[in-house]
């Protein structure tokens, strides 16, 4: 008999949920859903099993949906188990209930329910949704870490029930396949770098990288601020494409002088200056097949840029000492959080660099540009961190800043929330603005407050600042009485 368990994603208790179902249905197909979601994937792919359980994932979708969906398996013979720790939710009506083979445990969540449900026992896997793994559980504790990365990122349901067959089976290490072994090494890698953000601005993000990456022959070009993420939107085009299983190297451009570079970018013979005791690769060459990530780019001096220049040109090379050419095949993602086409006109970089570069462009959007995706990010890693989501008020107040240094800035915030165990996040905020006034640009505006006689009292002090300090050229300027100027400018002080 065909079976398929869903359960839900991201909370580790759901994948041990599944892990004692599928002890109980020894052979199964497992999938991760949303609540959203349900009713379609019901209605459009249920008929492929012959049973289907699931687990914990609530009903609140469409309920017209679900009731069609539940009509339609009921009659070509599906049976749909759901279980739960919650009880139904108000809008689902009889005509859904009794469509469904339910079974409802309100003691310890989905696991234990799961557990009564099939009186199959769990002791040995519980710890895996604990905060604190213990030592013999930890490899598949990674593995699951990795399987769920994957899914969120490259869509790979697979991993995810290979996972569960392996915690459900207690499988050690040697049981587990290449595939899982290299997901794993992927994982301890760039397991913390993720695109994360379901907004239009993110979406469009997602869908220029899957656009972009199988051309693996195109140069790409990105730009941003500081912190949006660029070297993760590098590794993404990388993983997304045909040289996935090739080197990805990531390189600074600004973290060495320019004399350094050429040995950095191609390596050296032995012998080719003090100190060389051996021969020595370099970037181009670690990376041959693969993809090389130059972040800074508008950092690298002029005298460097021609070097950089002569391999994009004919992807050939000699390392320094040597006589010997080298050819690679590199693709070249670059990235830059300064305004390039202006260093150009400035003559501070090489126009002929900047075409060879600048084949495709990829925006990675500030922080303030998607502040709807602020909620998922926070709340993601609120979850990893203390097994629970922020509050409503608390995601409110994260909304409510503009975060100049964006993603990075925002995970500081939390994390500093975190250590001081903080749950006034209006406090966190207002000590961290306090702390990083001093960070701004001479010059730059300050945020603009919400509040109207705030909002006016920044704008008289601009204006006071403006004139020189002068309370009568303010004045003028603001066409208003010099007292109206020195009350905001006092209550300001």
């Amino acid at each position: 008999m065909k079976t398929l368990i869903l359960t839900g994603w991201f909370w580790k208790d759901y994948a041990v949920a599944a892990a004692v179902a599928l002890r109980h249905y020894k052979s199964a197909e497992i999938r991760g859903m949303s609540t959203r979601r349900l009713p379609e994937f019901l209605l459009e792919t249920g008929n492929k099993y012959q049973e289907i359980a699931i687990l914990g994932v609530g009903l609140t979708g469409d309920a017209e949906l679900l009731d069609k969906a539940l009509t339609k398996l009921q009659k070509n013979g599906v049976h749909v188990r759901w279980i739960s720790s919650k009880d139904f939710p108000e809008n689902i009506g009889e005509n859904i209930r009794q469509k469904l083979d339910h079974f409802l445990c309100y003691d310890d969540g989905i696991t234990e329910a799961v557990s009564q449900c099939f009186n199959e026992p769990y002791a040995d896997i519980a710890p895996l949704a604990e905060q604190e793994v213990p030592k013999n559980l930890r490899p598949v504790h990674e593995l699951l870490e990795a399987a769920m990365y994957f899914n969120r990122n490259f869509q790979d349901e697979r991993a995810y029930g290979t996972a569960i067959y392996h915690i459900a089976h207690n499988e050690p290490e040697s049981r587990w396949g290449a595939n899982e072994k290299q997901m794993i090494e992927h994982y301890r890698r760039y397991g913390h770098r993720e695109l994360v953000g379901k907004s239009d601005v993110m979406m469009e993000l997602h869908d220029r990288i899957n656009r972009i990456a199988p051309r693996e022959k195109a140069r790409v070009f990105i730009y941003g601020e500081s912190g949006t993420g660029k070297e993760t939107i590098a590794m993404f085009i990388h993983t997304k494409s045909p040289r996935k299983n090739e080197p990805f190297c990531a390189f600074n451009c600004a973290s060495v002088t320019p004399n350094l570079l050429e040995d950095r970018f191609f390596g050296h013979e032995k012998g080719a200056f003090t100190g060389a005791n051996e021969q020595k690769k370099g970037l181009f060459e670690i990376a041959d097949g693969g993809t090389l990530f130059l972040d800074e780019i508008g950092e690298m001096p002029l005298e460097a840029q021609g070097v950089l220049l002569r391999v994009l040109e004919g992807g050939r090379f000699t390392r320094v000492g040597g006589s010997t050419e080298i050819s690679v095949d590199v693709r070249l993602v670059t990235a830059t959080n300064r305004d390039l086409a202006e260093l150009v006109r400035e003559g501070k970089f090489r126009e002929d660099l900047y075409h060879r570069l600048c084949v495709v462009q990829i925006h990675a959007p500030s922080l303030r540009e998607h502040k709807d995706d602020i909620e998922q990010i926070a709340n993601g890693r609120w979850l990893k961190e203390h097994h629970r989501r922020l509050e409503a008020e608390q995601i409110e107040v994260l909304k409510s800043y503009d975060y100049p240094g964006n993603v990075r800035e925002l995970l500081n915030i939390l994390e500093r929330a975190s250590v001081l165990d903080e749950a006034d996040f209006a406090r966190i905020l207002a000590e961290h603005k306090a702390m990083t006034a001093g960070l701004k640009p001479a010059g730059q505006a300050e945020e603009s407050p919400d509040e109207l006689d705030s909002a006016i009292r920044l704008h008289v002090k601009r204006v006071y600042e403006k004139y020189d300090r002068n309370l009568t050229r303010t004045a003028e300027a603001l066409k208003a009485a010099r007292n109206t100027v020195r009350k905001y400018l006092e209550e300001g002080v």
